[in-house]
C-alpha cells in the first residue's frame, strides 16, 4: 500500500478528494459502506484512512491512542500540527478549528517504514472484517440492530500498545468482542493482539458506536447483509 496515493498536502494542510478516500476504502480497507462512495450524499472520509496518514505523517509510537471527533468530508482542509519527537498530545482541526481526531502517544518511536506500512495495512483489514462478521452476531445476541434502511456505524476511537520496535513486520488477531446496549445507543469493542514472527509484541482496542437501535429482525438484517456483500462483490 502506497498511503501517498491516498491524500494530498499542501503547505500544512491535509486533504482527501472523494476519488481517494472510496479507492481506499474499497481497495484497501475492504470497507463497502455506502458513505464511502463517492456519490454518497453522506459522504465521509474513512477513519482507518485518516489513522494511517497520521501514522506515516508523524511516525509510530509504543502507546497511541486515537478519538474521533467529527466525520471528515471532500471539502474539508485539515492543518497539520508540527511534527516535533516529543509530542504527546495532537489535534487534527480544520480551518475553522473544528475538531476531527486527537492523537495521544508516548513512548518510544519510529519512523521504520517497512514497519509502519505492515501495521496500517494488517489494522485496516482487520478492521473491515467487523461487518458483517463479528458485528451482525453480536447484535443478534444482544437481540438489537442498526437501522436497516440507513446503517451506520460511527468510528469512536482506536489505541494500541507495543512492547517493542525493533520489528519489520505485524499480525493482528482478534482476543475479544463486545457490545454494550444502552437504549438505542450501543458500544461495540474489538479488542486484538500484535504478532510478529508469531510472539505476541502488543495489543490494541477498536471501539465503534451504533445508534438508532431497534429489536433485531434477522430477516431485515439477511436483508442488509446480502446487500453489502453484492456490493463487495461488484466492486472487488
Amino acid at each position: 500500500m502506497n498511503i501517498e496515493e491516498y491524500y494530498q498536502t499542501e503547505g500544512s494542510t491535509l486533504s482527501f478528494t472523494r476519488q481517494q478516500a472510496s479507492d481506499f476504502a474499497k481497495n484497501v480497507a475492504g470497507d463497502f459502506n455506502p458513505i464511502h462512495d463517492i456519490d454518497s450524499k453522506r459522504f465521509c472520509v474513512p477513519g482507518d484512512l485518516l489513522f494511517s496518514v497520521m501514522i506515516h505523517h508523524y511516525g509510530l509510537r509504543q502507546n497511541m491512542i486515537f478519538n474521533f471527533s467529527g466525520m471528515v468530508g471532500d471539502h474539508v482542509k485539515l492543518i497539520l500540527p508540527e511534527p516535533n519527537s516529543e509530542t504527546e498530545h495532537l489535534v487534527l482541526m480544520d480551518e475553522n478549528e473544528k475538531k476531527y481526531l486527537a492523537m495521544e502517544c508516548n513512548g518510544n518511536s519510529t519512523t521504520n517504514e517497512s514497519l509502519i506500512e505492515s501495521l496500517t495495512t494488517h489494522y485496516v483489514e482487520f478492521s473491515s472484517q467487523a461487518f458483517p462478521h463479528i458485528i451482525v452476531p453480536l447484535m443478534s445476541e444482544q437481540n438489537v440492530m442498526i437501522n436497516p434502511d440507513r446503517p451506520l456505524i460511527i468510528y469512536e476511537s482506536m489505541s494500541l500498545e507495543l512492547d517493542r520496535l525493533d520489528i519489520d513486520g505485524i499480525d493482528l488477531e482478534l482476543s475479544n468482542s463486545t457490545l454494550q446496549v444502552k437504549g438505542k445507543r450501543g458500544g461495540l469493542t474489538l479488542d486484538y493482539d500484535l504478532f510478529s514472527a508469531g510472539k505476541k509484541i502488543g495489543r490494541g482496542c477498536k471501539r465503534m458506536v451504533l445508534s438508532g437501535l431497534r429489536e433485531f429482525d434477522k430477516t431485515r438484517m439477511d436483508e442488509v447483509t446480502d446487500t453489502y456483500n453484492q456490493r463487495k462483490k461488484k466492486f472487488s
